[in-house]
């Protein structure tokens, strides 16, 4: 079974979230391996998320982006320091959140109805999980395709099963890991829209791990930078901006294009050549 089931599976005894839940990293590092082979990852990692927010996290490959994700959904356990959500510390699995990841994870026997249902909590009624399933596939543009199976749609329409199944829990914090990297660049556009209607409609603290500047930039309230300061291997905060402007954002807005200019030469990418 994949991670991402195995977490739907390991929480779903858990009770649904009902509003957004804030986030707070308090002094997270994370290091792997011991004694002279340890590498550390991420150092010292403070930060609130606010309620309701999107915030975009940005780095280099390798910097912790990932793990950070890891750390809020209780996957993985920060080496020092904490996450807390909504005041209260993250220990093991947290039935509060839910995660997408860059490949939509979908059991291939089961119909797009059933493989959102997997995120559904346990105990749901038959009349409640299905019309919760129906909402969330009209929601993401599905219900005329409810009972296809995963070989049978494209791969837009793979990664909006894996986002309604995610929501299907109605979790207080979601959890995106580079969920539109592998689609092709007008599939990844289409999803961007989607992800703000989506957001909308269920208005969860999202985290969204990316490595597409314009992505954060039409998305994301904020947006955190990851990075190393010379010398030392581990990642740390090197920047947050706070994006202007309400979503849907103008792809062409010359204010989106400095910040965008901005953050390539904080990733350390020659801007005039992109």
């Amino acid at each position: 079974m994949t991670a991402l089931l195995e977490h739907s599976t390991a929480t779903s005894s858990a009770p649904a979230a009902s509003t957004a839940l804030g986030v707070a990293f308090r002094g997270v590092s994370r290091s792997f391996g011991t004694g002279p082979a340890a590498r550390t990852v991420l150092r010292n990692v403070d930060f609130e998320v606010v309620p309701g927010e999107i915030l975009a996290i940005l780095g280099p490959s390798g910097c912790g982006k990932s793990t950070l994700l890891r750390a809020v959904s209780g996957l993985d356990s920060p080496s020092t320091g904490s996450v807390l959500i909504n005041g209260t510390p993250v220990s093991g699995i947290d039935g509060r959140c839910a995660v997408a990841f860059q490949e939509p994870r979908l059991l291939p026997w089961q119909s797009i109805a059933k493989n959102v249902a997997l995120g559904l909590p346990r105990g749901t009624g038959k009349a409640e999980a299905g019309a919760r399933v129906a909402d969330l596939l009209e929601l993401v543009e599905l219900d005329a395709h409810a009972a296809l199976r995963p070989r049978e749609i494209s791969g837009g329409m793979a990664q909006r099963t894996s986002l309604a199944r995610a929501l299907a829990r109605r979790p207080g914090v979601l959890l995106l890991d580079e969920p539109f990297g592998a689609l092709d660049a007008l599939t990844r556009l289409k999803m961007q829209d989607l992800l703000i209607e989506v957001h909308r409609s269920y208005p969860a603290t999202v985290l969204l791990v990316t490595h597409d500047v314009d992505e954060a930039l039409q998305l994301a309230d904020r947006i955190l930078v990851l990075g190393r300061t010379d010398g030392d291997s581990a990642a740390t905060i090197s920047q947050v901006l706070e994006v202007p402007g309400t979503r849907p954002r103008d792809r062409s807005d010359t204010g989106l294009a400095r910040m965008r200019s901005t953050l390539l030469q904080s990733l350390g990418v020659d801007s005039h050549r992109h």
